[in-house]
């Protein structure tokens, strides 16, 4: 929005801006914010920043937790969902005596992929187009003590309400995709979403209803330039859906897998790379329009897959969504318009300009800006290594994997099964993280740790409600 300071200064002078607020990601994918008085927005703030401590959102330890955030004047939105005229920044976390950005900054590990990215000459940027599936609920309670367990979610669409008596207009199991109105009862809350969104700069391509009966809902957006803009992009998303959800009474959800047998919700990653202006994953002869890049590209992101899914699913729920039957990807190959895929390439981007892939597993439990990195220093491992997909044994496989018999199941590679598995994964195969010093062992190491200890275990040490049923009178 900004280019430099005056220019937002005189902004915020000439709209009666009251405050300003500071936005900025913790290591788990979560914005944290502050707010200071307009009076505030110096010079001196883009040099001091403001003091925050980075032990209590994983970007420090506590024994040297002092870091201050800056904002990103490119950023600038002007907030909607404020009592009086505030003006929002995504920041920058810095160190706060040297005040250079912060390693561990997840914009910064961004940005840094990308420039890797140019410093190895395969392009010049890389764009990227997100979907975003969530769920919205009319009320949602859950509760976790040492005597009970449980949750409980209610949508005025859910047939399970149809014996109840009142509109009669339900969506039934897995009948939810493209419905309309009456039965779709959200699609004016999703365009308050998009329009609010629209005005904040993100490119809205369509919403519509998903799958999922009761409440799943999507919004997709135009492909944009740049891994850090795209990690903010996802970050408004966010956002803006769980607050205009919430300003209606409602709730909002990205969970990969609020309920049992339904459909999840998923986040694809559509991505292609240019340099000077072209296209550098098309080939008008190549499969799918697929350039030779293209599919090392797409090769160096299924070889390190199962590491990738510990950045691009980092939660135990995002394994009950990657369940076969699902339309979510459980096996490592890569596909012409086969949504079985890990990696498909939509049959309809064919030209020039859109051709692309899109990488399914991804859900929005993870940190945008760390899932990026991920998923392209995977792929320019493999484009500098030559992984060719086909020689691995990912593809292409045209047919639908789910109706195969287990036999020939057996000669595709799957994908982890568990946030376990993935966090392996990782562990064993990081070196293409590290290349260009995008990452480093102690980021992975603390991820992998937290991770297990407060996520996985923490899981797995609970007894579940479930299991009451299947062994209370063993």
């Amino acid at each position: 929005m900004f280019t430099e300071f005056e220019g937002a200064r005189a902004y915020i002078q000439q709209n009666d801006i009251r405050m300003v607020d500071l936005k900025f990601t913790d290591l788990w994918g979560r914005w944290r914010h502050l707010t200071i008085p307009s009076s505030q927005f110096t010079p001196q703030l883009m040099t001091d920043g403001v003091g925050i401590d980075g032990s209590s959102v994983g970007l420090k330890s506590v024994k040297a937790g002092d870091m201050v955030t800056v904002p990103d004047l490119s950023t600038g939105f002007l907030d909607p969902f404020w009592e009086v005229p505030t003006l929002s920044f995504v920041s920058y976390t810095l160190e706060a005596d040297s005040k250079e950005v912060f390693f561990r900054d997840p914009r910064n590990i961004a940005r840094r992929a990308e420039g890797y990215l140019l410093e190895s000459g395969i392009a010049d940027e890389s764009r990227w187009g997100p979907e975003f599936e969530f769920y919205v609920f009319d009320t949602v309670a859950f509760e976790n003590e040492i005597n009970r367990s449980g949750y409980r979610v209610e949508s005025a669409e859910a047939e399970w309400l149809s014996g109840e008596g009142g509109h009669g207009h339900y969506i039934p199991l897995h009948g939810g995709y493209h419905a309309i109105p009456p039965k779709d009862a959200l699609c004016q809350l999703r365009t308050r979403m998009s329009t609010t969104l629209e005005a904040m700069g993100v490119p809205v391509k369509y919403h519509h209803h998903e799958v999922g009966g009761p409440g799943q809902c999507e919004i997709e957006t135009s492909m944009i330039r740049g891994a850090v803009q795209t990690g903010d992009l996802v970050m408004k998303v966010k956002y803006v859906t769980k607050m205009v959800a919430h300003g209606a009474g409602q709730t909002a959800t990205f969970m990969p897998k609020p309920l049992f047998g339904e459909a999840g919700n998923g986040m694809h990653f559509h991505q292609h790379l240019f340099k000077e202006g072209r296209n550098v994953f098309y080939d008008a002869d190549g499969y799918g329009k697929m350039s030779q890049t293209a599919l090392y590209f797409i090769g160096g992101l299924l070889l390190h897959g199962p590491a990738v899914l510990a950045f691009t699913n980092p939660s135990t729920n995002s394994y009950r969504r990657l369940v076969p039957g699902y339309e979510a990807p459980v096996n490592a190959f890569f596909s012409l318009a086969n949504r079985s895929a890990a990696v498909r390439i939509p049959k309809y981007a064919d030209r020039p300009e859109t051709a692309r892939i899109e990488f399914r597993p991804p859900d929005a439990t993870g940190n945008p800006y760390l899932m990026i990195a991920a998923q392209l220093m995977a792929g320019i491992d493999g484009i500098n290594k030559r992984i060719d997909p086909a020689e691995q044994g990912f593809g292409p496989i045209d047919e639908d994997v789910f109706s195969w018999t287990p036999e020939r199941l057996e000669n595709i590679k799957a994908l982890p099964s568990s946030l376990k598995e993935a966090l392996d994964a990782l562990a064993e195969d990081s070196a293409f993280l590290e290349a260009g010093g995008v990452f480093d062992d102690e980021i992975i190491e603390d991820w992998i740790e937290h991770k297990l200890v407060q996520e996985y275990y923490a899981v797995r040490n609970r007894p579940h409600p479930y299991e009451m049923k299947l062994y209370f009178g063993v």
